[in-house]
């Protein structure tokens, strides 16, 4: 499992890395004035918005056809500013199925070492990752294997299943 970041110059990672700062100052700035709750309801909203954007100048830059399956999917998912700072594990266990895991999370990993509790993304990725994946492609189901706080044991941060029943 190669890094997805080693193909990337310097200044892309460290644009990444100030644009997940900006993200996670945005969450604790709201967490601290309204609370948790709240502050997850609006980076659900923020996350349902920018997903669609994402995928759309991803899609767009790479010429990825409105109908690329899971094999657009794994490109676009490649090329995601998470992506740059996160380590994944991509497998394909079958031709209808793209399986997508954080082995290693910035921002959990950061949370650990002021020892935080894990921030529960959950609520979050079941909105982000269904949106980026029909943006990639309408026909591409979604379920969630693992996430924060409900993480599986044995499993690093989340998991995340796409299907593609009409996948050729």
């Amino acid at each position: 499992m190669k890094p997805v970041q080693e193909h990337y110059p310097d200044e892309l990672i460290d644009a990444a890395k100030n644009w997940l700062a900006m993200d996670g100052l945005w969450f604790q700035a709201v967490e601290n004035a309204y609370g948790m709750t709240a502050a997850l309801a609006l980076d659900r909203e923020v996350w349902e918005q920018f997903a669609v954007i994402e995928a759309r100048r991803i899609k767009k830059g790479l010429d990825l056809p409105e109908k690329g399956g899971l094999d657009a999917l794994e490109i676009a998912f490649n090329h995601r500013l998470a992506s740059l700072l996160n380590t994944l594990e991509i497998q394909r266990p079958d031709k209808k199925t793209l399986i997508v895991t954080t082995k290693a999370c910035r921002v959990q990993s950061a949370r650990e070492r002021k020892r935080m509790p894990p921030f529960p993304c959950k609520s979050v990725g079941l909105v982000e990752f269904p949106v980026f994946a029909r943006t990639v492609d309408a026909r591409i189901e979604t379920t969630c294997l693992s996430c924060p706080p409900d993480t599986l044991p044995g499993t690093p941060y989340c998991s995340w299943k796409f299907t593609l029943d009409g996948e050729e």
